[in-house]
């Protein structure tokens, strides 16, 4: 989108940050009678603000644009407005001390909740069905895995190892933008894919016909206790293939096992690389003419 890779984002992102960081000083050193004091600070105001304003925008299209991760920027936007507060109240002016606290609280409880808690995230592609569709807007429950604040990277609290089963979220080895996808293989196993069956350990997941349509077969399977829908294209045509997980790796696949781009073909999923599991639907909006609907809300299987 846009033309832009991750790197001229981040470039971006790290540009606008320092202009909005240079306005919020400009306008710090203003209200403090430091610089510009036979300038009106209304005036002031509003220039840095419409500045500020901007670039934010430009921020969060960027982070759109590239899939980012909003939680650093929340954790700096927390800090660099406590801080504000905090010169506020040591210079006793009630004007800086009250706008950095009015931006403190809600920085700091949304970088709260969308870093350890849940973070929303909408489905991109059918790789999942019939259980998640295109334009389904779910929460990723965070702390499954353990406590951490960068997207990838070991838990520094509550470490926790993935389960067969398991709808996850992760940063896949050859993307930066999150993946959703069941896992079926921990280190250690082997995984065999023949005549369109999954077998781990040399055990075929049992699979149940539910429905057959056309070109279209829905089956639920077993896995570690776990009832799951999946869905087969009877046209398409697999060959037999194995693979053997490696120490700290994952094997993960689509419940659209005939249309998904998962570890059967870029390969195994780092421990490290887990944001967390998909744990509700709470809307789905389909495209961009279509209204929003709260009839698929619920928990995810």
């Amino acid at each position: 989108m846009f033309g832009l890779d991750k790197d001229t984002g981040n470039l971006i992102i790290i540009i606008s940050v320092l202009g909005i960081l240079a306005c919020l000083c400009l306008w710090l050193l203003k209200s403090l009678n430091i610089i510009l004091k036979n300038h009106d600070i209304k005036k002031v105001e509003n220039y840095l603000s419409w500045i500020g304003v901007s670039l934010a925008f430009l921020i969060l299209l960027m982070i759109f644009v590239t899939a980012g991760d909003l939680g650093i920027l929340l954790l700096v936007g927390s800090i660099v407005s406590f801080l504000l507060m905090m010169v506020g109240i040591i210079a006793k002016n009630t004007e800086i001390a009250k706008t950095g606290r009015g931006w403190f609280l809600p920085f700091f409880l949304i970088f709260i909740l969308r870093t350890f808690l849940f973070e929303p995230y909408q489905i991109p592609s059918g790789s999942m069905l019939p259980g998640l569709k295109v334009g389904d807007f779910i929460l990723v429950k965070k702390f499954t895995y353990g406590i951490k604040v960068n997207r990838t990277g070991p838990p520094i609290a509550f470490g926790k190892d993935p389960e067969l089963g398991d709808v996850v979220v992760f940063i896949p080895p050859h993307d930066h933008r999150p993946f959703v996808k069941r896992l079926i293989g921990k280190p250690g196993d082997r995984i065999t894919y023949i005549n369109k069956k999954i077998y781990v350990n040399g055990k075929p997941i049992n699979q149940k016909l539910l429905s057959e349509k056309d070109n279209l077969r829905i089956y639920e399977e077993l896995l570690n206790d776990r009832a799951i829908q999946i869905q087969q294209i009877t046209s398409r045509i697999n060959y037999p293939e194995e693979w053997e997980v490696p120490k700290d790796m994952y094997f993960v696949v689509g419940d659209n096992r005939d249309n998904s781009n998962d570890s059967r073909y870029w390969g195994f999923v780092p421990r490290e690389n887990f944001m967390g599991t998909a744990d509700y639907i709470w809307m789905s909006w389909e495209c961009w003419t279509c209204a929003p609907s709260f009839k698929r809300a619920g928990k995810i299987n």
